[in-house]
Parts: structure tokens; sequence; C-alpha cells
């Protein structure tokens, strides 16, 4: 995992997503989901290509299950893109590098 994965919680995600002043990338995950450890690298080198305009940040589901259903979240791995604090884009499923980033191009 990055250094700078944000690891959110229902106590910090209001905070961390309204105050953040790039992009955050939200990865709602479990540590059982096969699919949601295969995209954890790639993840990681979005973030690390783009770090200047994006974080990644994620959320167990096991462990909030409140987020999970606040934001819908019907399988795993989902992200959301949230940009000033609210959902912009949501991609279900892991997908390859390229992929996701053409999924994210018109936002990064």
């Amino acid at each position: 995992m990055a250094l700078d994965t944000l690891m959110l919680t229902e106590q910090t995600f209001d905070e961390e997503i309204q105050s953040s002043e790039t992009l955050v990338l939200v990865d709602f995950w479990a540590e059982w989901c096969g699919p949601c450890k295969m995209i954890a690298p790639v993840l990681d080198q979005i973030a690390a290509a783009h770090h200047e305009t994006l974080r990644i940040a994620k959320i167990n589901i096991d462990e909030n299950l409140e987020l999970a259903r606040r934001f819908e979240v019907m399988s795993i791995p989902t992200l959301i893109l949230f940009k000033d604090g609210e959902p912009q884009l949501r991609i279900i499923g892991a997908k390859g590098k390229g992929q996701l980033l053409e999924e994210l191009r018109p936002f990064l």
C-alpha cells in the first residue's frame, strides 16, 4: 500500500473527503475480497503517477458498514471518485490499469 493512501473510517470520512484539495478515489474493499487485492497495486501505481491531483483512500466495508450503506456499495471492489466532497464517478469491479485510467482521465 502506498505511503499516502488514506485509511478512512466512519469517524474520519467526511472531514477527509470534504477538506481534500485534490481528487480522492475511495476504494471500498474487504480483506476476503480477491479482486480487491488484485487492484490494490494498480491503485498505488495510479496514485504515484498522479500524486499532485489524486489521492487514494480505502474503506474496509466490514469495519465501516454505515459508509458502505450510505454510498450503496453492493459489490466490491467499488471505487468512487470524489471532487470537492461530492461523488463524481463510480467504478465497480476490478479493472486493469489502462481501463481505470481511461475512466478517470476526464477528471485527472
